[in-house]
């Protein structure tokens, strides 16, 4: 049986909240909305960072952003990491990589140069877009660009956009496959500012006010400190219980448009035993609990993202799972597709099983943050954060602040903090004990007693003197050996 192949489409700053099939159909997504009926769409999946590098870092590499190197913007993951493109490309697949990359620790837009385990040839990241334009037009695109009329002065077409080179090279990809199975990646970095497409994007939604909802009008009592700070920076805003943010919506309409074009070409070009999988690294607050953007914060706004699996002619259309995923699944997933093993190293679970249509109603999600950017003195510096999705409780440990906890059935808007209600303490324990196990089974390389040391939790299991935990087998490096003995680790011992 031949290898089945695929392709990761990929956005940026585009959470569930804003794709017509999760339940804004005005937002003119038809292309994703399309791909949901035709595949699997997973109506709580999970970011691993909501920021863009440390995503980026755990879905590509299937390793926690923490570990893996790339903790927060502008920092590369470590030389022992291997990425996707590494793995397939051993395993004799053609592996494509074409679009934002924003991993190798450079700047926003990449150096330019192709890293290991992705071919030369179809290497498309912001530095090579940019090669392609003058000063002018760089300057235009990264601050001219910000109004409709602007657009319009500009007679902005498809063509002066990273979207639509993007998708060109994806499809001439497709066109000159080969015989050889393949793994593509398209990655965009629309919707993402500065929000460049065509004025005819932008037009339908200049009347348009997207509902906020009651997480607009958070005072953020019994919330963070860092949460109040920021919110504190943001501009007041005339309406706050509405987005007016035409530029926004029309690139985020554009987007699914150059989508469309890629889903096109795989259902056309491609083998029948492709799949498509299509996901964001992360959302973006939209004015919801009084700040913009993304950051140290855990809300469904940012956290929650659009993850939607086509199988090959269409098995399981339109079909939806309630189960909690995460960007740290991706690849185990692709490659239990493909029929390879799954190393130890690897942090996620494959949702093959969920493809196939079970549920899992104990399985948890983990999210991290920790650090804005390694540039940026501003964001908050550094915060610490862990949280815990389990089922309707989401626990939240902010290291260096307050502590949450919300529950999403009763209250999907995130507002009413649960950390100190005895009508919870039991549940929020639980939570809390199985995320510090988390932290200890998982190497996190900031786990420690502080996590422990809550001031809603009296009893702790202090561990100064913990576990020596070896690193898991990658499929590639040579054997771990016990810094005592000397000899190959066969697992974790005490200190």
């Amino acid at each position: 049986m031949p290898s089945p192949s695929f392709v990761v489409i990929m956005t940026d700053t585009q959470g569930a909240n804003v794709v017509g099939t999760y339940g804004h159909p005005e937002l003119n997504t038809p292309n994703i909305d399309n791909l949901a009926r035709t595949g699997i769409r997973f109506d709580h999946a999970y970011t691993t960072c909501p920021v863009c590098t440390p995503a980026r870092a755990g879905m590509l590499s299937g390793i926690y952003p923490h570990t893996a190197g790339a903790w927060t913007n502008n920092l590369p993951m470590g030389d022992n990491i291997k990425t996707m493109g590494h793995r397939f490309r051993d395993h004799g697949y053609r592996t494509g990589y074409i679009g934002k990359w924003h991993l190798d620790g450079h700047d926003y837009f990449g150096a330019g140069v192709c890293p290991d385990g992705w071919e030369e040839a179809t290497w498309y990241d912001g530095k090579r877009y940019l090669d392609e334009l003058s000063e002018e037009e760089i300057h235009l695109w990264r601050n001219g660009l910000s109004t409709l009329e602007q657009l319009r002065t500009h007679d902005i077409g498809p063509e002066f956009t990273w979207a639509d080179r993007i998708s060109d090279r994806a499809v001439d990809f497709l066109q000159n496959r080969g015989d050889d199975p393949f793994l593509l990646v398209v990655s965009y970095d629309e919707p993402h500012h500065p929000f460049t497409c065509p004025p005819e994007y932008v037009e339908p939604f200049v009347d348009y006010a997207y509902p906020v909802g009651p997480a607009a009008f958070d005072t953020l009592q019994n919330k963070p400190a860092h949460q109040k700070e920021w919110a504190a920076s943001e501009k007041p805003r005339p309406d706050p219980g509405f987005l007016h943010h035409p530029l926004y919506f029309g690139c985020n309409s554009f987007v699914d448009y150059q989508i469309g074009r890629v889903i096109d070409a795989v259902h056309s070009l491609a083998p029948e035993d492709t799949y498509i999988i299509f996901t964001s690294d992360h959302g973006d607050m939209l004015g919801a609990h009084r700040i913009w953007g993304k950051g140290p914060v855990m809300y469904e706004e940012i956290t929650r993202i659009p993850f939607i699996i086509e199988q090959p002619q269409e098995a399981g259309a339109g079909r939806t799972s309630s189960t909690a995923v995460s960007h740290i699944d991706l690849l185990p997933t692709i490659l239990d597709l493909a029929g390879q093993p799954i190393p130890p190293i690897l942090e996620g679970r494959s949702l093959v099983p969920l493809v196939a249509g079970e549920e899992d109603p104990d399985r948890d999600v983990v999210i991290e943050f920790n650090r804005f950017e390694i540039e940026h003195d501003s964001w908050g510096g550094f915060q610490p954060i862990r949280c815990l999705v389990s089922g309707p409780l989401k626990l939240v440990i902010n290291l260096l602040h307050t502590d949450e906890l919300y529950d999403l059935q009763e209250d999907p808007s995130e507002l009413h903090n649960l950390i100190d209600d005895p009508a919870y303490a039991e549940a929020r324990n639980t939570l809390h004990d199985r995320l510090l196990e988390w932290m200890y089974q998982k190497r996190d390389p900031f786990r420690g007693p502080s996590w422990e040391r809550r001031p809603w939790r009296s009893e702790r299991r202090l561990q100064w003197r913990g576990k020596f935990r070896p690193r898991p087998a990658d499929g590639y490096a040579p054997e771990v050996r016990d810094y005592n003995t000397g000899l190959p680790a066969t697992g974790g011992r005490d200190n």
